[in-house]
């Protein structure tokens, strides 16, 4: 039988020059801001949208998931420890007996980023009254799907939310967190899902008719990216979290169904209703 193990010791610094260092995950973001930046700009040619639109927007969804991954995290998953650390919350630092130690901001939660995001879309479009909710969520998803993919990526290097031990000679060892035993590589099953869902609603966003019922795009990607996320947690390390003392079912997994359920719901809200 073809072992299909591999040993994966990176080092999570992409650039370094003197005291400055770029993480591959702090690369991943930019990477996923920049191509939905000209995703975004594609949309907004395509359908005779002004472009100075363009430049808020993208201020407003780098806001709404910084803000609203880290919150996630602490209060999805580590609770426990931010209500000791407040000051870590929003500091990219780690208070330890011998001091301050900059470690960045490694702790982001995909679900607390949906809902800042969110958040962050409703006061853009308060201000900026060009277009509805529904319709800038329906195409912003198709560029979240895509930095989703790339984000993962990010996870991969930094050698973090890492699978469960196979138990067999396929998957990956992680060396830097001192594995000497194969996991499953789960960052990359989900980016390569997130990347299946990106395509799906690009081809869906080509299809006029499904473009104009708003919520039709949203609802498909709350249903499919988080029903990719919730099969991948079944191969995934407990990330701890208050799913754990609910039992049964992982954190992300309970943090996954009411996503899925929206979703389900949009779909058949958007085909009641069309775009003017």
């Amino acid at each position: 039988m073809l072992a299909l193990k591999f040993l994966w010791a990176p080092d999570p610094v992409a650039l370094s020059l003197g005291s400055f260092k770029l993480y591959y995950y702090s690369l991943m973001f930019v990477i996923a801001f920049a191509t939905g930046l000209r995703l975004m700009k594609y949309f907004y040619k395509k359908e005779g949208v002004s472009q100075k639109y363009i430049d808020p927007l993208l201020l407003y969804m780098i806001l709404g998931t910084l803000i609203g991954a880290r919150l996630g995290e602490v209060f999805f998953y580590n609770w426990d420890y931010f209500q000791h650390n407040l000051l870590e919350i929003f500091l990219p630092v780690k208070i330890t007996d011998d001091g301050w130690k900059f470690v960045g901001f490694r702790g982001l939660a995909s679900h607390g980023a949906v809902i800042g995001i969110s958040v962050a879309l409703y006061l853009y479009v308060r201000k900026y009254k060009y277009a509805s909710l529904l319709w800038l969520l329906d195409r912003i998803c198709i560029t979240v799907a895509l930095g989703g993919a790339f984000v993962r990526i990010g996870n991969f290097f930094n050698s973090e939310i890492v699978g469960t031990y196979t138990g067999s000679r396929f998957g990956v060892v992680f060396q830097n967190i001192g594995d000497t035993a194969a996991r499953h590589p789960v960052q990359l099953y989900e980016s390569l899902g997130y990347l299946i869902v990106f395509a799906i609603l690009m081809l869906v966003y080509k299809n006029q008719q499904r473009r104009n019922q708003h919520g039709f795009l949203i609802g498909c990607f709350f249903a499919l990216l988080f029903s990719v996320r919730f099969l991948a947690e079944f191969v995934k390390e407990s990330q701890d979290g208050f799913g754990e003392q609910l039992g049964l079912l992982s954190t992300g997994q309970w943090l996954s169904i009411p996503l899925i359920l929206i979703g389900v719901g949009l779909i058949l809200y958007s085909r009641k209703t069309k775009a003017a």
